[in-house]
């Protein structure tokens, strides 16, 4: 038997990780071990370790760290906490192998120790880019720590061979969170507006923005949107900003305009499944969620990308980007919610993939050889083909 340890650390990460958490202890010889940290253990974020308890996962490790700070401090300590505890958890138990997702900074605590301890580390969507956020750095370093790479993209496949790591590592997948859009049993509008207690008629106007961790002030960017959206006639459906530095300020301001607004309201925890049936019942997305660039092309919604936080990503013809200036989001929204546009957008493919990518990853993670072949890595300087596994 080979233990597979995995980590959740918010909503965001666990709702791309649900099916690869379904598929894996279905496979012959792998034990899963499911390690729940950060806001997913705060009242302030929702406490979202409940979502995944009731949808029946058992969590072996909960790692108290987040801190409730509003500052890169806060940031930097949570990290250092989040590191001290994983190193005693894989001291008790010491996994065969490591699987982390994408680029939140929290990331860098559970790889930092599994390095330390010779633990391999898996790692889903490395090679992106998001160019105005720290997390392209974190993503950078997760996929030099990593022994395992299951990319989104063809582009994002390559970029990790030219970082120099070994074709057969490197796996083109897919995102899996395109998998709860093709596997899950969407709400209809009459369900969703029973859970979400929202008129859904007209299609509302999902907002998700988030600190830009790169800017002295992470939370500057909110003000144009919030002016932008300040004479919009529709609903409007706010969802909660992660647990960034400034990630309080914009939550208070949206409060603030929520509370202004008869036809706005904020979620603080939208699970997976309301989340994205929410998604399939707008008019478009808007904000700087990575949701409007991977997630809503397999919907064909319009997602309107606002400032730098994304700069970089690969881009469908859904998304509609603009500088965080009010006219500029405006002119960006009355074209999103456009009946020509919309059209536009019908069978539109998606570049981050097919819905399959969960089976592919449960795959290699079960078949892949351990020991001295997946831990040793060697820096590639050879001509082998960029993309060895799609």
């Amino acid at each position: 038997m080979r233990t597979i340890a995995i980590v959740t650390s918010s909503r965001a990460d666990y709702g791309h990780l649900y099916w690869v958490l379904k598929e894996l202890p279905e496979l012959p010889g792998v034990r899963m071990r499911l390690m729940v940290m950060g806001s997913h253990l705060s009242p302030e974020f929702g406490h979202t370790v409940d979502v995944i308890e009731k949808d029946g996962f058992q969590i072996h490790d909960r790692i108290e760290c987040l801190m409730s700070s509003d500052t890169d401090v806060g940031m930097a300590k949570t990290l250092g906490l989040a590191m001290l505890s994983f190193a005693e958890r894989f001291e008790v138990s010491r996994p065969d192998l490591l699987l982390l997702i994408a680029d939140r900074y929290e990331m860098l605590a559970p790889a930092s120790a599994a390095m330390a301890m010779r633990i391999p580390i898996a790692h889903i969507e490395g090679g992106e880019r998001s160019e105005g956020a720290i997390d392209q750095v974190v993503r950078n370093a997760l996929t030099a720590m990593s022994h395992l790479h299951f990319a989104a993209t063809q582009a994002a496949t390559r970029r990790i061979v030219q970082m120099g790591e070994e074709p057969w590592r490197v796996h083109h997948v897919g995102a899996p969170s395109l998998d709860f859009l093709r596997r899950a049993d969407l709400l209809t509008q009459e369900e969703l507006e029973q859970k979400i207690h929202m008129d859904l008629y007209p299609p509302p106007l999902i907002v998700s923005f988030h600190p830009v961790t790169l800017e002295d002030d992470p939370a500057a960017e909110a003000e144009a949107l919030f002016a932008a959206l300040e004479d919009y006639p529709d609903s409007l459906a706010f969802c909660f900003p992660n647990a960034d530095a400034g990630g309080r300020a914009i939550r208070t301001r949206a409060t603030r305009f929520c509370q202004t607004k008869a036809n706005a309201k904020m979620y603080v925890n939208l699970e997976p499944l309301l989340y994205w049936s929410l998604m399939k019942h707008a008019i478009a997305i808007i904000g700087n969620s990575s949701s409007g660039i991977m997630e809503a092309p397999s919907l064909s919604l319009p997602a309107v990308d606002i400032g730098r936080r994304q700069e970089g990503r690969e881009l469908a013809s859904n998304v509609i980007r603009v500088p965080a200036e009010s006219g500029a989001i405006r002119s960006a929204i009355d074209m999103a919610v456009s009946q020509d546009f919309r059209r536009s957008l019908i069978d539109l493919e998606n570049p981050y993939g097919d819905g399959h990518a969960s089976e592919r990853i449960a795959q290699t993670l079960a078949q892949t050889p351990l020991g001295q072949t997946l831990l040793h890595k060697k820096h590639n300087t050879t001509d082998q083909p960029l993309i060895a596994n799609t």
